[in-house]
């Protein structure tokens, strides 16, 4: 498994391998000895799944606070998916600030994404189908969002603001500069 940290500490791209043949592939989709080697010790609690039907579905970005953070290692099992993640842990020097890749059943990556962040995506393809494993359970009294075009964000996003798909939740959402979030940098 190739382990690329990106531009903002904490987050990282997996890819695993695929050794392939005439019937097609095979992959190990999750190691914990490896994951724990790039990450440091990270227990998972639970796994989830979703399927969006139309392309530039956006979903997030959505977080849940302390002490009920959650670590989220997201992959996609049909379809693409522009995966983002943003810093919102108060004095790091990249606050604010955002990774964003693309996530899809040919490429075979996931992104890490740390308690601190913010996580969300929007849908390339038709169809699409994400899971993710998380460090905590959900938590509704702990549920926060970040609005998904904020401008002060400046996240390319590759569907127009006024033809995103939407939930009622993530079209209300604040702004960064009125986040409530409770995470802090720790160097």
């Amino acid at each position: 498994m190739l382990v690329n940290k990106e531009a903002i500490r904490g987050v990282i791209t997996l890819i695993p391998n695929r050794h392939g043949d005439s019937r097609g592939y095979f992959t190990e989709t999750f190691r914990q000895d490896l994951f724990a080697e790039a990450v440091g010790p990270v227990s998972f609690v639970q796994d989830n799944q979703s399927m969006s039907a139309e392309v530039g579905t956006v979903r997030g970005l959505h977080f849940q606070l302390n002490p009920r953070a959650q670590g989220k290692l997201v992959r996609c099992l049909a379809g693409a998916i522009l995966d983002v993640a943003v810093d919102i842990r108060r004095g790091s020097p990249t606050y604010g600030q955002h990774v964003k890749v693309e996530l899809s059943v040919d490429n075979g990556q996931q992104l890490w994404v740390p308690p601190g962040f913010a996580h969300g995506f929007c849908t390339l393809t038709p169809n699409t189908v994400i899971a993710y494993k998380v460090t905590d359970y959900y938590s509704p009294e702990h549920d926060r969002g970040l609005r998904w075009d904020d401008p002060a964000l400046a996240i390319d996003w590759p569907v127009a603001e006024d033809k995103a798909i939407l939930s009622a939740k993530d079209r209300v959402q604040p702004l960064l500069s009125e986040l409530d979030a409770d995470f802090v940098y720790a160097g």
